[in-house]
């Protein structure tokens, strides 16, 4: 199963849904990571081995650099906010999170809607 770590960007109803679907999160603002640049934040979710689900830009331009560097990172999920809503992100997170295997999604970015 996948951890997830969702930065502050991220909706609480999203991570509320998770969690009643008994999904393993944690929020930045939880872990006291809520104005932690990005290169940290990445950082900080490869350390507690979650990947890390957000809604910034900024992260796939950190998560992209990184990919060209070669520099580890535990991988990222993205949606953007007005092209996914809260329901269908909390469907796909859940899947994600069931199904994947952790080691597939190093250094890797997924995009949601998954459809």
């Amino acid at each position: 199963m996948v951890s997830l770590y969702m930065d502050q960007h991220v909706p609480r109803a999203i991570t509320i849904g998770l969690r009643l679907r008994g999904i393993e999160v944690i929020t930045a603002f939880e872990d006291g990571t809520g104005e932690m640049i990005d290169s940290d934040l990445l950082d900080r979710a490869a350390e507690m081995g979650r990947v890390l689900f957000t809604q910034d830009d900024d992260l796939l331009t950190e998560s992209a650099q990184r990919q060209k560097d070669g520099t580890f990172f535990n991988g990222v999920i993205y949606a953007h906010q007005l092209r996914i809503s809260i329901g269908a992100c909390v469907n796909d997170l859940e899947l994600i999170a069931k199904v994947a295997d952790p080691d597939d999604l190093i250094n890797g970015v997924i995009f949601l809607p998954l459809k």
